[in-house]
């Protein structure tokens, strides 16, 4: 799976290029029948009503119609933000509630990403990978199929300096809680990265890595594999 916003040139021309919007929700009681409602979104009745609008039509109608607006609640949730959120309305994975995933970021089938979980633009999780609470995958990291993300664990992305590589991480690897993963760095298939370790270097396939910064301690064995199975029951 790629994503052609992988190039972090093509990226930058690409937040360069965007509308910044300031999406703003306002929830009005008052007297609607003369408001002019242009470039809204409006649900409710004459004298309640839902606006969704861009921060600016928002101050219209309010500088422009005083006397109509009798009660208000606004909600803002972003400034001029240039890069909108994913559509996850028919992505075949399993989401759950307050993960953030900005748009031209890639969701393999029957991923799971968790509470908190963060995929900044083209970001690539693969097929069947979880990602665990609060984990950061960084702008152009690419992560492989069967792989797990501990908590709060981070993958660098890189947009600055542009040079750099995005990480790699291959297939069927465990990453620990609290693992970072710095640019630049590839963790090779069926690898193990303990829970709190700092990867600043290639990591091969089927090694175990540990500390700050991280080292090969051992290679997978059937002890290790046993205890870093992947459990098929979560990816369904």
């Amino acid at each position: 799976m790629e994503t052609f916003l992988q190039d972090p040139y093509a990226i930058a021309a690409y937040i360069k290029q965007a509308v910044k919007k300031t999406p703003a929700k306002l929830y009005a009681n008052g007297h609607f029948h003369q408001v002019d409602f242009s470039n809204c979104q409006v649900f409710g009745t004459e004298t309640s009503k839902i606006i969704f609008a861009d921060i600016s039509e928002i101050d219209r109608l309010l500088n422009d119609y005083p006397q109509a607006f009798q009660d208000t609640v606004l909600e803002v949730d972003r400034r001029n933000s240039a890069i909108e959120l994913l559509d996850i309305s028919h992505i075949n994975a399993r989401i759950e509630p307050n993960v953030t995933i900005r748009n031209h970021a890639v969701i393999g089938n029957q991923a799971v990403l968790m509470m908190g979980a963060v995929i900044n633009i083209g970001a690539v999780i693969g097929d069947e990978t979880m990602i665990d609470m609060n984990a950061v995958v960084g702008a152009r990291g690419t992560i492989g199929r069967r792989c797990h993300i501990g908590a709060g664990a981070v993958v660098a992305g890189v947009l600055e300096p542009p040079s750099k590589q995005p990480v790699i991480i291959e297939d069927d690897v465990l990453i620990g809680a609290n693992a970072v993963i710095l640019e630049g760095v590839r963790v090779g298939t069926g690898a193990v990265v303990a829970a709190g370790a700092i990867v600043t270097e290639d990591v091969p396939p089927l090694a175990v890595v540990a500390g700050s910064p991280a080292r090969i301690v051992k290679y997978k064995d059937e002890r290790t594999i046993s205890k870093t199975e992947i459990l098929d029951d979560l990816r369904k």
